[in-house]
């Protein structure tokens, strides 16, 4: 807008701001005066009230989603640094598998006869019920399966995976349900050797 086209109002208006606003000094000291005479505000809150008293909290949804996902990545980090009093994880089991079969002077033979069966594998605790770890031997032509393999000093449970399906050793004791709908047998394995 050029200014030749403004409204004489908007120009009446504009002079007015413009002019400097001059206050009586009389009035001007006695609002002074005034504003003195107030008391001034407590700043001080006690700390009990500052905790107690509820207040609002406003945030945006997208803030309250990086807020959450903070908190769930925090409690991630603090569970997998957690540990109990032996420094083991807490989410670690009591007894590990071991990678590999244990080195120890107690050498156990376990026997299956399973005159039908095409392989057969022992799975146990003490290998990870890995069924390619531990494959058994067919003996000659007899239905016979074995295996000879070291096991530390306990209590340990296992299954033979016979062509793909679970059996218990007939031979052993049952261990407590698995919770998985397996059966599966006890051995007591003492220092010393077991075959």
């Amino acid at each position: 807008m050029i200014d030749s086209e403004q409204h004489p109002y908007v120009e009446w208006i504009a002079r007015e701001a413009r002019r400097p606003v001059v206050t009586d000094p009389v009035a001007r000291e006695r609002l002074m005066a005034a504003i003195r005479a107030e008391p001034a505000p407590t700043t001080r809150v006690p700390f009990w009230r500052r905790v107690v008293e509820p207040r609002a909290l406003l945030l945006s949804p997208a803030t309250m989603g990086l807020l959450a996902a903070g908190l769930v990545g925090i409690g991630v980090v603090a569970g997998g640094l957690a540990m109990n009093r032996d420094g083991r994880s807490v989410d670690q089991p009591r007894v590990g598998v071991a990678p590999q079969l244990p080195v120890s002077d107690t050498v156990v033979r376990f026997v299956l006869v399973a005159p039908q069966a095409e392989t057969v594998s022992l799975v146990g605790d003490f290998n990870g019920w890995d069924s390619t770890r531990t494959p058994m031997a067919r003996a000659a032509s007899n239905g016979v399966w074995t295996v000879t393999l070291p096991l530390s000093v306990g209590r340990h449970v296992y299954s033979f995976l016979v062509d793909g399906k679970w059996s218990v050793d007939p031979n052993a004791p049952l261990a407590p349900d698995d919770g998985f709908g397996h059966a599966n047998s006890v051995r007591i394995v003492r220092k010393g050797s077991a075959l």
